[in-house]
């Protein structure tokens, strides 16, 4: 029996480490394809990018690692009864569940791992990535003038160009316009063609200017609009060097904790401290809000009944009111007082209805922060715990469609993470709007999918044909046939009653 455990856990663990990494290729090819826009142009060093997709890359584990484990699940049993090895094995005695055995042993060691790796490696590298990439989004792009265009990535400057020399990088026919002084288009400068280049520190650029002309409208002070004349400046120039300041070119790196309190960036004992707390001080929120209700007029006012209603000194009278009986203080008072009373009560009901519908959003957008910190705790379970239930569908789907290699098992693979990611993502919102349980909404892909694997490792196991074509197209057959019988025979009585 080790021979048969050692050669399924070979046939197994080559294809786990190939589909693997080839799943988070595509993973950070995703994360390059969304974020291109905010990297791009904006200089950033090799070492950058590097580091920006390492702690993304193990951001990716815990999505990855499921999906590898179907697809390797798929492909090991496929080739397994494509050579007709699954058959051998059968025939030898040895049933479905043991050849699968070693690999349990495998994987829930690997859920194991996976959730450790979720609970200490995926915080910390989450908070290293996004806060990376808002330093990255924080950068200004690279000073990049293209011709015929009005660049203005440069601080308080609008630049045009004709022509740009990509040897020399000589820049030719260049209109600026100067808002340094806020006061609009009043400083424009000309000149035939210049250079521009950033200082050795990379705080300052420096733009070199040859045969122009700058252009100044003067600012009049205290001065009415009607007598208003408008003086300017001409100034010629053979050469002119202007030094812009640069700030927000330079990567700045934000201090550590910088995202520290939000939930994904939290393992499993800060969740928990985070969601206690927050439970503690929504219920101190309720309770306060109770009081405060209790303390407005909305609630304890009692004058609406007038008071010289009750002063008649009649003892019955007074009975009545201390028993607080509405319809007897109702139907006691005159047709004045009762319109008095209604006005009144709606006036209350309104101010009531507002009190309380304010604070129950309040309420809402406490519950929403505490159920994205739950949501995280349960990911952290649900998504190792995904390992499990897509092996139990993986091994026993690749022994009944006893197909090998990347193209069927990958169909197939896709098709059940598809299912199982629009679950996940569904469940998810649905509690983060405190519209289901928490149990119920993330684990809901895990309870719905692991059914389906035990139903196929049971067919598997019965050497079932569910994924065989013939099967099905003799049953639609059998049905055919059937239909065809049925009119036949109601032809056959048509012809006899004629």
């Amino acid at each position: 029996m080790k021979k048969v455990d050692s050669f399924v856990l070979k046939s197994f663990i080559g294809p786990l480490i190939f589909t693997f990494f080839i799943v988070l290729i595509i993973l950070i090819l995703q994360f390059l394809w969304m974020y291109v826009d905010e990297l791009a142009g904006k200089g950033l060093d090799f070492k950058i990018l590097v580091e920006l997709l390492y702690h993304f890359a193990l951001t990716f584990v815990p999505t990855a690692l499921p999906l590898a484990i179907l697809l390797a699940s798929l492909m090991t049993f496929g080739n397994m009864g494509e050579f007709s090895e699954l058959s051998a094995l059968k025939s030898s005695g040895i049933p479905l569940q043991r050849i699968m055995r070693p690999l349990i042993v495998l994987i829930g060691f690997v859920v194991v791992m996976s959730f450790f790796f979720s609970n200490n490696v995926l915080p910390y590298s989450t908070e290293k990535a996004r806060t990376l990439l808002w330093d990255i989004r924080r950068k200004k792009p690279d000073i990049n003038i293209q011709a015929g265009t009005f660049y203005n990535g440069v601080p308080d400057f609008s630049i045009k160009i004709t022509t740009k020399d990509p040897v020399t990088n000589r820049l030719d026919n260049l209109i600026i316009y100067d808002h340094r002084d806020r006061r609009g288009n009043t400083l424009v400068i000309l000149a035939d063609s210049g250079y521009m280049k950033t200082t050795p520190d990379g705080t300052g650029l420096i733009m070199i200017l040859y045969n122009g002309y700058s252009y100044n409208e003067i600012e009049e002070k205290n001065v009415n609009v009607a007598s208003r004349k408008y003086p300017s400046r001409k100034d010629i120039f053979k050469e002119q060097t202007i030094v812009i300041s640069l700030t927000g070119f330079d990567l700045e790196r934000s201090e550590e904790g910088l995202f520290k309190s939000y939930a994904a960036m939290l393992n499993i004992s800060q969740l928990s401290l985070y969601i206690d707390s927050l439970n503690k001080k929504y219920n101190e929120k309720i309770i306060n809000q109770f009081k405060e209700f209790n303390n407005t007029k909305i609630y304890y006012e009692r004058n609406y009944v007038p008071n010289f209603a009750i002063q008649d000194g009649n003892p019955d009278t007074l009975k009545k009111f201390k028993e607080f009986n509405t319809k007897v203080l109702f139907d006691s008072l005159t047709i004045f007082e009762k319109r008095t009373v209604l006005v009144k009560a709606i006036e209350n009901l309104k101010d009531g209805n507002s009190f309380l519908a304010e604070k129950n959003e309040s309420l809402h957008y406490e519950v929403k922060g505490i159920k994205k910190y739950e949501v995280e705790w349960n990911k952290k379970l649900t998504m190792s715990f995904a390992c499990l239930v897509f092996f139990f569908i993986g091994a026993p789907l690749g022994a009944i469609i006893r197909k090998g290699g990347l193209g069927t098992p990958a169909v197939i693979s896709i098709f059940f993470f598809v299912i199982y990611y629009v679950i996940s993502i569904s469940g998810q919102k649905l509690v983060e709007e405190d519209v289901i349980g928490t149990f119920a909404g993330m684990w809901a892909a895990s309870y719905i999918l692991l059914p389906i694997g035990i139903y196929l490792t049971y067919k598997a196991t019965t050497d079932s044909v569910i994924m065989n074509i013939d099967t099905y197209l003799s049953f639609f057959r059998k049905i055919w046939d059937y239909l065809y019988r049925i009119s036949m025979n109601d032809k056959r009585r048509d012809s006899a009653s004629d």
